[in-house]
């Protein structure tokens, strides 16, 4: 489609969602042509073309080619001083080629989607390689969508403005009500709906519809004078149906009850003790401290930690660690990856034993396995690298309360807000919203505003105990990583960490 025609196209959805797009519907829905065909017809290219410019982008020699065309349309609408005041609309539209050449990449991207573009992209990417080398290109073969981890009833395309805006007022009104102490709410509901088109020089092709939403809230309380707020929200790969009564519910009270708590909270003395994980949000120690070092590119690299550590004993055997894509409308899922390989359930921790790590498609050739569907990238503009998706740890065989009876002195530890991590080492540094102290086996005062400091990997062998309550936190979590965001979510049922160092009062 050329770049000035399709820019004309899709201004209406610029409007905030005000009025519909005319080409709002996945593609193939209608049943009178295949999904890929719909696609390949919208964004105006053929087979023809797509084999012209991966040839072009081989002829220098290099061993492997791939094509990623997106079209993602993203809505924002927010909400405050209790009215929905702000509101906005971006349309992202392109390709990348990528090509690799032994260990290298080359890798150009397009916004105007003509042959000669797309050649002219080609050849930039192919300057990688330089040889006499031949690659003999694959007739194209849709890889058709195995399961669809998320499938929706209305398109967020179809959805007007107006139609979003009481959803966000109802949410308003409910914070408000659940308190009498409530001075302030701000919340927001984004939308995003992508078109994915790929192929590669095996013969590769798929199509794939993914959208997404996120709906959050900030509550502001006021006792006395003094001043808190928290926060809640949800995200999943759903359509309109997503915004109910329910959810709504949901968040003003997570939000409301994660405020006021924090009046009654202090900061505690600091020092070297036991940490028990709470069940949900406590999975970002997973993500942040020990995923990554998981991640396959780190480890090629040998920079992770884990580098020479692969069907080892790395923890308790209790323990079993799983970055998965197949959980239904979960904001991590992945049909297909952005590489072309289906999402699958990993197990990266077995038994205690660190049995794979997460891999992408030059990953995995460099390690001689099949790759485990961790190829992502934040959009075209972007190549691939091993991404985590959801990650979680398993169920274990105790319950919370003996985990905490088991404690003398320590904390209990829920919500946390933001953190640092030196992947390597897997050091870590993270900001504890709320939580409480554990004093003789017993939860008592409520804290807030400590930072709990360690290693990933020695902090992953010092879980002692795991819980029977696994959770997985549907916040707004995004993974940034190589300059690139991507959507993921993290979990963790409840799990005692024998010691790490908690920065509190003197």
């Amino acid at each position: 489609m050329d770049r000035r025609k399709f820019i004309q196209t899709g201004s209406l959805a610029l409007l905030g969602s005000a009025v519909a797009p005319s080409f709002a519907a996945p593609f193939g829905v209608s049943g009178k042509q295949s999904a890929l065909k719909a696609a390949m017809d919208h964004f105006g290219v053929t087979e023809n073309d797509l084999q012209k410019v991966m040839s072009a982008a081989l002829e220098k020699g290099g061993d492997y080619v791939d094509l990623f065309f997106e079209h993602t349309f993203s809505n924002y609408v927010g909400l405050q001083d209790s009215e929905v005041n702000r509101c906005s609309s971006n349309i992202d539209y392109g390709m990348g080629v990528r090509v690799i050449s032994g260990d290298q990449t080359g890798y150009a991207y397009i916004e105007n989607i003509t042959l000669n573009e797309m050649l002219k992209a080609a050849r930039t990417a192919a300057r990688i390689a330089s040889g006499t080398k031949k690659t003999d290109l694959v007739a194209l073969t849709e890889k058709p969508i195995k399961t669809n981890y998320y499938p929706f009833t209305t398109s967020w395309e179809y959805v007007l403005l107006k139609d979003k805006m009481p959803y966000l007022q109802r949410l308003n009104e409910r914070i408000f009500a659940l308190d009498n102490r409530v001075q302030k709410v701000s919340a927001s509901l984004t939308d995003d709906t992508s078109h994915i088109l790929f192929c590669n020089s095996e013969g590769v092709q798929y199509y794939d519809y993914r959208p997404m939403v996120a709906l959050s809230a900030m509550c502001i309380m006021e006792e006395n004078g003094r001043i808190e707020n928290s926060y809640a929200s949800r995200s999943y790969r759903k359509g309109f149906e997503f915004l109910t009564d329910e959810v709504i519910d949901i968040i003003a009270r997570e939000a409301v009850e994660s405020t006021a708590i924090l009046f009654k909270a202090v900061k505690p003395k600091g020092g070297e003790m036991p940490v028990v994980m709470g069940a949900g949000g406590s999975g970002i120690l997973l993500h942040e401290a020990i995923g990554h070092a998981f991640e396959a590119d780190f480890n090629r690299k040998n920079i992770s930690i884990f580098s020479d550590q692969l069907n080892k004993k790395i923890c308790n055997e209790h323990i079993n660690v799983v970055d998965d894509g197949t959980i239904m409308f979960n904001r991590g899922a992945v049909n297909i990856d952005d590489e072309g390989t289906y999402g699958q359930k990993t197990y990266i921790v077995k038994n205690g034993i660190l049995t794979s790590y997460l891999h992408d498609r030059i990953s995995a050739n460099y390690y001689g396995v099949p790759s485990t569907g961790n190829g992502r990238r934040e959009s075209f503009k972007c190549v691939p690298i091993p991404r985590m998706r959801s990650t979680y740890m398993e169920a274990g065989n105790r319950t919370e309360a003996d985990i905490i009876a088991s404690v003398k002195k320590g904390i209990f530890v829920d919500k946390f807000t933001n953190g640092q991590v030196q992947i390597g080492a897997g050091d870590f540094t993270f900001f504890v919203k709320s939580g409480y102290l554990i004093e003789e086996g017993k939860l008592t005062q409520p804290i807030k505003d400590i930072n709990i400091i360690g290693n990933g990997p020695k902090a992953l062998a010092d879980i002692t105990m795991v819980a029977n309550n696994p959770t997985i936190d549907n916040g707004t979590w995004t993974c940034g990583k190589d300059g690139q965001s991507c959507p993921v979510t993290c979990g963790m049922p409840s799990a005692l960490v024998s010691k790490l160092t908690v920065g509190g009062e003197s």
